[in-house]
Order: structure tokens, then C-alpha cells, then sequence
């Protein structure tokens, strides 16, 4: 399978919100929005980082959407993110996705956070270097309680 990135076209929104919206993910990612599902809320959310200077890639797998990563705050405290499609979970996509962004975005430090029981996300962000920095609780809209995050750094090799 080929992954590439790519910038963010309109057409991509639509997609996106199936993908993320996609219940299971949803509970999976855990943090997220107060209300997933709220149509025009998303839309700002899209509308306000395409906007802004973070680094917002369309993830394609074979030439089709399969989801979005970004590289997002301020210097120094940058987070990366990404929400791949259920469709392609367990294939690589992630990793290659990641990775590819990286590639992309040299500075370090970078960070990221997935809940601790997310063990699919954790290892990704393993195999991309990351490493856990610490452990965190914190409110998880998607579950409606709050849970354990992992916070992990990348750091200059």
C-alpha cells in the first residue's frame, strides 16, 4: 500500500467527518470535542487550523482519504496528531502516515498523548520514536469520565 501526504482540500472535510465520527474511534481516541458529532463545530475546528501556521496533511493510502495528521501549538510545546479511517487500522498507515509527517517537520522537540488503553496509537507513536514522559489524568469527553493519558516526546537525535 502507498502512503503519501498531501495539503487539505475541501473535498477532504466530508471524509473526514465520517472518519471521525466513526464511533468506535471516537471511544478509542477518547479525547476529542464535547460533541463529535456536532457538524458545524467540526467545521470551524477545520476551518480555524487550516487558518493558522500548524502543518495539516490529508493522509492518503492508495490514493484515497484515509485520514489526517497535523503538527500543531506553539514552538516548543508542538503535538502531533493524526485520526486514521477504521478501514485501515492494523496496515501501517499510521506509522508510514507519521512518519511521513516527520520527514516533513524537522524540529524537535515534538509531542503527542493517547489515552493509556490505546495501545494501537502507543505503539505507532513508538515506532516513530516517541518516547512516554509522563502519565496524566484527564477528562475524556468521548467516554465521559476521566482516564489515564500518556504524554510522549520526541526529541533531537
Amino acid at each position: 500500500m502507498e502512503i503519501a501526504l498531501r495539503a487539505v482540500r475541501d473535498s477532504d472535510l466530508p471524509v473526514f467527518y465520517r472518519q471521525m465520527t466513526d464511533p468506535e474511534a471516537v471511544r478509542m481516541a477518547a479525547f476529542g470535542p464535547e460533541d463529535p458529532y456536532d457538524r458545524e463545530a467540526l467545521a470551524a475546528y477545520w476551518q480555524r487550523i487550516r487558518n493558522s501556521s500548524d502543518v495539516l496533511r490529508t493522509v492518503l493510502a492508495d490514493g484515497e482519504v484515509a485520514g489526517n495528521t497535523a503538527v500543531y501549538g506553539v514552538a516548543g510545546e508542538r503535538e502531533v496528531t493524526y485520526w486514521i479511517d477504521r478501514a485501515y487500522w492494523g496496515r501501517g498507515v499510521a506509522t508510514a502516515a507519521l512518519r511521513a509527517l516527520l520527514a516533513e517537520v524537522p524540529e524537535r522537540p515534538l509531542y503527542a498523548r493517547a489515552a493509556a488503553d490505546n495501545h494501537a496509537s502507543l505503539r505507532v507513536l513508538e515506532k516513530c520514536g516517541f518516547r512516554e514522559a509522563a502519565r496524566a489524568r484527564g477528562y475524556a469527553n468521548a467516554r465521559g469520565r476521566e482516564i489515564e493519558e500518556v504524554v510522549l516526546i520526541l526529541e533531537a537525535a
